[in-house]
């Protein structure tokens, strides 16, 4: 027993240790705080039963049995809250969503521990001829292992799910940490199976749970030393993992090791079963590792194609694949990242990113990558004067090339951009991504596993797929501007009918009006129809103006004005109450052309917007500075915010709004006034941290 107590010890001191560790990083996130409460709770489980296996009286065994059993309990609220924040660029929507299941994971062990008062063990007996003792469960102990049961396995099915998203560097990175949690928990998986199987808790069963902690905290341990975190950003779906291979093996577990344990106490029993149990484990730890091993893999790929003579690539297959994985994205972002995934796991390429061309901009913009958080989607490389040689060494070579070996300020770039991981990943080879000689990007491919050249036959098959994906790319273009051809000419019709439609009802409301004299004497009559008709003209009109806006583009009666003077006009005229603080940072701008009533019309929507949005109280800041030849106007508020997806889809587009009862044209005639001055409006928002939008004027050269 000693010498499994001490076990139980160590893993627990690796445990706090871990825990803290984890938690000096910066910054502090839900995913760091929790993964520190989690380990510091299995420190604390494995502490109280290192304690009982040192007692020798059946009363301490079984206070510290209830003991780390108490602290057991509440583990899958914290690791619940982990697995969903874990390395997910979007863990606010999991943690939204998932609310009432976290809410229950905190209130059901309380409500059975307190409420029902009965304890988890009702008796504690030696194994006869032992040194071994055994804890009978009561109903409460039963149902909270029955809740223990289930709340490890959505924390495995939650990990699995991460690991699924991710692809190339991005699951290296996080590989090993995965694979730690899962022997914790898979070896607790085992244990409360067992208690649930037979009615009783074995203290000897400890060590395969000490055990499988000390395992995982050493590769949680070593997945930070190769990479210097424990975390990067994926955006999994919000779709539940029907394919789960953690529900299936479970399942075949359930069926498998019950009936081995029933053949063993069957046989009179077996004193040596936890240690080799906890070999067994070792072994299935090592056997994960290998599979997981990208350099394994390629290997046995290359020694089955060399000395089988098979292909090293099946064409056909990964065409295949290729055109399934990418025939249904209908925006650039989703083709291009299931395209780096392809590729990364076709060719044993860990970092796979793509950049695509705003010819606008003048910029090269980060779309996917196996290697870059998508933390970065926001990330632009400024071209400036060497876009055009740029663009023509890409119309000019197709095919792929050695970036580590092209000159030019933007390969220099590009190669900072990118960087590698890894010492001896080999070089740099880049893509091409053209269409009907259109250079729309490219393809960035480092870190090839065992740094391994490339063959002819595999560059010819990457330009293949650059030349497919350039081609997907201006598929998904030209559809979106016909979509957008179509929206506009629907929003014409629309518009016109309800124009048209509203102002024969205010015509006829006004005929209303001017029949009211007749009956003039009636004061109740009078003032009734009088407020009704007035309100309702007024709110048509409304209508009637704000529809009439998508009819055509604004027109414009320019003159040299100062933005701060308009800005300060604008504010003069809004009304706020005490409890909104209205902070205002107007620098010095010189006069541009502008027309003064449009410009004033955007302050006041911006101003209505971010009141809106910050509700009864709040703050809202209105700022102008001079930024790069631009003179630009910022309007920041603390209110809601708005969510990515509606930022990318909705926020400037017609009937599209997320307030009560607006029509959403407020934004989309605000960006129809500032592109008509030749500028640009930008916007960053998160859900509940508030929205800042940016109006960019061009100043004069």
């Amino acid at each position: 027993m000693n010498s499994v107590a001490l076990l139980a010890d160590i893993s627990a001191l690796f445990s706090v240790l871990l825990g803290l560790g984890y938690l000096v990083q910066r910054p502090r996130t839900v995913t760091h705080w929790f993964f520190f409460w989690g380990m510091t709770a299995l420190a604390l489980e494995s502490f109280f039963t290192a304690c009982s296996l040192h007692s020798i009286t059946p009363e301490t065994i079984l206070r510290w049995q209830t003991a780390a059993g108490t602290v057991r309990v509440f583990l899958p609220a914290a690791w619940l809250v982990f697995s969903l924040s874990y390395s997910r660029g979007n863990y606010r929507e999991f943690l939204a969503r998932w609310r009432l299941v976290l809410l229950a994971a905190l209130i059901v062990p309380v409500i059975l521990l307190v409420g029902l008062d009965q304890g988890l063990y009702q008796s504690v007996q030696q194994i006869e001829n032992t040194e071994d003792w055994v804890l009978s469960l009561t109903p409460v102990g039963k149902s909270l292992s029955l809740f223990f049961l289930v709340g490890i396995l959505l924390v495995l099915t939650n990990l699995e799910k991460t690991f699924r998203t991710t692809v190339g560097t991005l699951r290296w990175r996080i590989k090993f940490v995965i694979l730690g949690l899962s022997v914790i928990f898979g070896a607790r998986l085992y244990v409360c199976s067992q208690a649930l199987l037979y009615s009783r808790v074995i203290v000897s069963l400890a060590d395969i749970e000490s055990g499988a902690l000390l395992i995982g905290c050493l590769l949680i341990a070593i997945s930070y030393l190769r990479t210097g975190r424990l975390e990067v950003d994926v955006y999994p779906s919000h779709t539940f993992l029907y394919s789960s291979i953690t529900l299936m093996l479970t399942g075949v577990y359930m069926l498998t090791v019950g009936t081995l344990a029933k053949i063993v106490i069957f046989l009179g029993g077996d004193t040596a079963f936890p240690l080799k149990a906890f070999f067994v484990l070792l072994g299935i730890v090592g056997l994960a590792v290998i599979l997981l091993s990208d350099r394994v893999r390629q290997a046995t790929q290359r020694f089955i194609s060399r000395n089988f003579k098979r292909p090293l690539y099946d064409s056909r297959k990964v065409w295949s694949q290729f055109t399934e994985k990418t025939a249904h994205a209908t925006d650039p972002a989703s083709l291009c990242d299931a395209t780096t995934k392809l590729i990364s796991d076709t060719f044993n390429v860990l970092s796979a990113t793509i950049w695509l061309v705003d010819e606008t901009e003048k910029q090269i913009v980060f779309v996917a990558s196996t290697a870059l958080p998508s933390s970065q989607t926001a990330r632009r490389i400024q071209t400036g004067s060497e876009a055009e040689p740029f663009l023509t060494h890409l119309r000019d070579h197709p095919f792929p090339f050695d970036l580590d070996e092209t000159l030019g300020p933007w390969a220099a770039e590009l190669r900072q951009t990118n960087p590698a991981n890894f010492l001896k990943g080999g070089h740099r080879i880049c893509v091409p991504i053209v269409a009907t000689e259109r250079p729309l990007g490219l393809l960035i491919l480092g870190d090839r596993v065992r740094a391994l050249p490339y063959s002819q036959e595999e560059l010819d098959l990457l330009r293949c797929i650059g030349g497919h994906v350039g081609a997907g790319l201006l598929t998904i273009q030209l559809s979106k501007k016909l979509l957008e051809a179509n929206e506009q000419e629907a929003f014409r019709a629309v518009s016109a009918f309800f124009a048209h439609d509203l102002k024969n009802a205010a015509s006829t409301l006004s005929l209303m009006l001017q029949n009211l004299p007749l009956h003039f004497d009636d004061p109740e009559f009078r003032a009734d129809v009088l407020r009704g008709i007035s309100k309702t003209v007024d709110h048509m009109n409304h209508l009637i103006s704000r529809l009439s806006v998508l009819r055509q583009k604004p027109e414009l009666h320019t003159v040299p004005a100062d933005l701060n003077d308009l800005v300060t006009s604008a504010l003069a005229r809004w009304k706020t109450t005490p409890e909104i603080r209205l902070e205002t940072e107007l620098q010095p701008l010189p006069a541009i052309q502008l027309d003064p009533e449009q410009i004033q019309n955007i302050v006041t929507n911006l101003l209505l917007n971010a009141h809106e949005a910050i509700g009864p109280r709040g703050q809202i800041r209105v700022q102008t500075a001079r930024q790069n030849g631009w003179a630009t106007l910022s309007v920041s508020d603390t209110g809601c915010g708005m969510s990515e997806e509606f930022l990318r889809h909705s926020l400037f587009r017609p009937f599209q709004t997320t307030k009560k009862g607006g029509t959403g044209i407020g934004m989309f005639q605000c960006k129809m006034i500032v592109e008509a001055h030749h500028g640009k409006i930008e916007v960053e928002s998160q859900p509940g941290k508030g929205s800042t939008f940016h109006v960019r004027l061009p100043l004069p050269s």
